[in-house]
């Protein structure tokens, strides 16, 4: 009877998580590109985003960059996510990271490239967090680069919010705000169930299970 009810609940936990993957919470893909930002290890950027409504927060499944075509013979090319340091009411910069995200390390050329997290990733709801890109080498020896729309506002749902404009460094400590455009990205992720909905899931699930047995036995 117990074996029955943990395959029932693990099946039903393992449907909603697959059909939650892949969600869509920032996009501004739709939008034409109106030009591109050179980046390499002496011009590391990096972008800020504020997480949804969702009570225990998300699972961060991919980030896509579109990416326009390099120039020269840049390598190495690094995407990261840190947290968001300063204070919101003024500036807030690249604060501490919390990941490389897998991906291809030598996106010359123009199109869509996905990065995903090496372990799970866990998004606090209304947070603000920052895509930072770097490259192994310095602009001067050829260059990446991240395309950026005409500041129109990101797609969203739940809340979320894309900020529209980029933060330049030159070493990844000291940020300065650099462009007033939105580069153009796509966050999937996947809301993280509440724990109340969890247990409730277990309690019916078990309660359905009983009552049909009774059933079976009367």
């Amino acid at each position: 009877m117990k074996k029955i009810i943990i395959v029932f609940v693990i099946g039903l936990l393992v449907q909603q998580i697959t059909q939650a993957q892949g969600t869509t919470f920032l996009s501004n893909l739709d939008q034409p590109s109106v030009g591109s930002i050179a980046l390499g290890s002496d011009s590391w950027l990096a972008t800020e985003f504020y997480t949804g409504n969702n009570v225990a927060g998300y699972s961060l499944n991919s980030i896509q960059l579109e990416m326009t075509g390099a120039s020269g013979s840049p390598n190495d090319f690094t995407v990261m996510l840190y947290t968001e340091a300063g204070n919101i009411s003024s500036f807030t910069y690249p604060g501490v990271s919390l990941g490389t995200l897998n991906g291809s390390t030598d996106p010359s050329t123009a199109g869509i490239f996905t990065y995903t997290p090496t372990a799970n990733l866990t998004l606090l709801r209304h947070t603000g967090y920052f895509i930072v890109l770097t490259a192994g080498t310095a602009v001067a020896d050829g260059y990446y680069e991240w395309s950026f729309e005409g500041r129109y506002p990101y797609n969203s749902n739940n809340g979320w919010i894309g900020m529209l404009d980029a933060e330049q460094s030159s070493d990844g400590l000291s940020w300065s705000f650099y462009h007033a455009y939105g580069a153009q990205y796509v966050i999937n992720a996947t809301a993280i169930p509440e724990p109340s909905s969890l247990c409730l899931l277990l309690l019916g699930s078990g309660g359905l299970i009983y009552a049909r047995r009774n059933r079976r036995i009367s």
